[in-house]
């Protein structure tokens, strides 16, 4: 029979002992006993502070048309590109108005002689008063045809209403386009002091939320950048799209241009304090919107789970509407392998 060395068999039984060591067991024969730590339950008043998130915009947006259909023959812009008020952006092509034009010019002078041929005849008493009114009534109509026409010329260019830049072009040279369709997005902004956040909140937010109100804003295309901003207005209707109300928020940027659709998140301060109860945000357990858990101790080795309503949190505490009623302490490590069946040790 193969003898086996002692030295093997010593550092066997070694290792086996510090194994039954480092697992601490309850000494009753159950389940085994978790290690946990506890923290006060503190209360305090908070700022109200609305967290939403949304994109950027900006104060006056504009889509460009021609007042009637025709043959683009020019887009003088591209998209992203800036342009000045009054500066020309784009034009139909002119052979048609034009030759409309022309037209009712004819029609114009033919009136013009008939009815100086009737004024004539009628002073001679060969014509009546009603045939020279009549046509007296056919110039007019001519001369009114001919100014819609020239007004209809003078909108087959398109000239900018005010500083801004294109968004997106809809249309590009040669398209046949419709009266009305648009053929350049745009927004208005002057420099940089037009810029805004639109963002969507809830219906009881929105109920609490002034214009006026300061918010801080963080863009995603500037990350690290904190800038100021207020509340510029409300919108009285929800969108349809996303079901939330729209609030928009009026950027103070400085030297800073970002791009028209750039992410943004927004905390509103709505200079209101509500009572909230302060704990901990790793006793948190099993958070769902709202709700979550956590757990207080029961006399010195046992836990209870109680459910808690969620008013905020942040990077250290998380901040309840519940006022946890008789709690003064709760559990905030190892919640996660707790149950109301565990077998606990408070540990400092």
């Amino acid at each position: 029979m193969k003898k086996i060395p002692l030295v093997f068999v010593a550092a066997t039984l070694l290792l086996f002992s510090c194994k039954q060591q480092h697992k601490e067991t309850n000494p009753l024969g159950g389940q085994d006993i978790i290690s946990v730590k506890v923290a006060a339950v503190s209360a305090l008043n908070v700022p109200d502070i609305i967290h939403a998130t949304g994109l950027v915009s900006t104060e006056n947006q504009a889509n460009y048309s021609f007042k009637i259909g025709g043959v683009i023959s020019r887009v003088l812009v591209d998209e992203g590109q800036f342009f000045k008020k009054g500066q020309l952006l784009a034009t139909l092509n002119a052979t048609e108005i034009s030759a409309g034009l022309d037209q009712a010019g004819l029609s114009v002078d033919k009136a013009q002689r008939d009815y100086d041929r009737a004024s004539n005849l009628y002073k001679d008493s060969v014509f009546t008063l009603e045939q020279l009114q009549n046509t007296l009534t056919a110039l007019e109509v001519a001369q009114k045809s001919k100014e819609a026409i020239a007004f209809n010329e003078r909108y087959s260019k398109i000239y900018a209403a005010s500083d801004g830049f294109v968004t997106k072009k809809v249309a590009n040279e040669g398209e046949v386009i419709g009266g009305g369709m648009p053929v350049l997005l745009t927004n208005t902004a002057a420099q940089n002091n037009g810029y805004l956040l639109k963002v969507g909140v809830t219906d009881s937010e929105w109920a609490i939320i002034k214009p006026g109100q300061t918010a801080k804003v963080t863009l995603d295309g500037y990350p690290g950048q904190m800038f100021n901003a207020a509340v510029f207005r409300k919108l009285q209707t929800a969108d349809r799209e996303i079901g939330s109300f729209q609030v928009e928020l009026k950027l103070k940027l400085g030297k800073v241009v970002p791009a028209v659709g750039m992410f943004g998140k927004a905390e509103i301060a709505t200079n209101q304090q509500e009572s909230a109860t302060v704990i901990p945000y790793g006793s948190l357990i099993e958070a769902d919107g709202d709700k979550g858990f956590v757990f207080t101790t029961m006399g010195t080795n046992r836990v209870k789970k109680l459910p808690v309503t969620i008013l905020r949190f942040d990077n250290q505490n998380v901040y309840l509407r519940d006022k946890l009623d008789g709690v003064d302490k709760i559990v905030i490590s190892n919640s996660a392998y707790l149950n109301e069946q565990s077998t606990v040790k408070i540990i400092r």
